[in-house]
């Protein structure tokens, strides 16, 4: 694998992203509108600093609403919403064509994505800590902090497996990626990975069942393992896990993509 390629296209991918602003604002607004309604509704539930609810109190709380600003920014920007459109205009040809892996050209695409959204979320951060004055709990366990750095990095790969595979519908469907995509990241995604508010708010039954499902470890999880609210035992079970989905997610994509090859006409060109 040739390096250099892969570093020309991440600085490509770079720059094309400012080819696209009304789109990068929006999801930005989008992004900050979010946190500030999160932010008033937890912070209304908790104007007495001494309550706890959920085994959370205001600190932890109010950390876990700016931690979904910035792991939204590392796990859900994404450049590969694109390869549905790519795959119903038939313009998969024209990679296809490349000497490069696929798979490592739009990952590598969405790392371009997520340095730049991260950068814009850290100082949106500093300017919503100014204006709102939060109290933050601060993780000082180094074990911890290892722990959320493995699994932010597994999220990061389950979630771009998953992209991926909603993605690959228009092998079969071709006027169907954008309905797919919408379901997979405007609705499943935001509830059940706790981008909306913590899962464990919901009862213990749905917990546990959610537990099997890769959403979790996207971004309630490593929230949760950050916090220190659970034990170090569990945290080792949720890399453990998420570990388990990303070799899964490999698996599957690798089958349905030798799949939808099969199918490719480039039905649009």
């Amino acid at each position: 694998m040739s390096l250099s390629k892969y570093i020309s296209v991440f600085k490509i991918s770079f720059v094309q992203e400012f080819a696209y602003r009304l789109n990068f604002v929006m999801w930005r607004v989008r992004n900050v509108m979010q946190i500030f309604l999160v932010f008033f509704l937890w912070d209304s539930v908790f104007s007495d600093p001494t309550r706890q609810v959920f085994g959370y109190n205001r600190d932890k709380i109010l950390t876990y609403v700016f931690g979904i600003l910035f792991i939204r920014a590392l796990v859900f920007s994404a450049r590969a919403v694109d390869i549905a459109g790519e795959i119903s205009r038939g313009d998969l040809t024209n990679v296809l064509l490349k000497p490069i892996n696929y798979f490592r050209y739009w990952f590598t695409r969405d790392l371009s994505s997520k340095a730049l959204n991260l950068c814009f979320a850290v100082i949106e951060a500093a300017i919503l800590f100014l204006i709102l004055k939060p109290p933050f709990f601060l993780q000082t366990d180094f074990r911890i902090l290892i722990l959320f750095a493995v699994l932010l990095v597994f999220a990061v790969l389950i979630f771009f497996g998953l992209l991926l595979l909603i993605n690959m519908t228009p092998f079969w469907a071709p006027e169907s990626g954008w309905a797919a995509q919408f379901l997979f990241m405007g609705i499943i995604t935001e509830f059940l990975s706790g981008a909306v508010f913590p899962l464990d708010i919901f009862p213990a039954t749905i917990q546990k069942v959610l537990q099997f499902s890769p959403f979790p470890y996207l971004l309630f999880f490593p929230l949760q393992t950050y916090l220190g609210k659970i034990s170090l035992s569990s945290m080792l079970g949720g890399v453990l896990a998420s570990a388990v989905w990303v070799i899964i997610l490999i698996l599957t994509l690798n089958y349905v993509w030798a799949k939808g090859m099969r199918r490719y006409a480039a039905e649009g060109r």
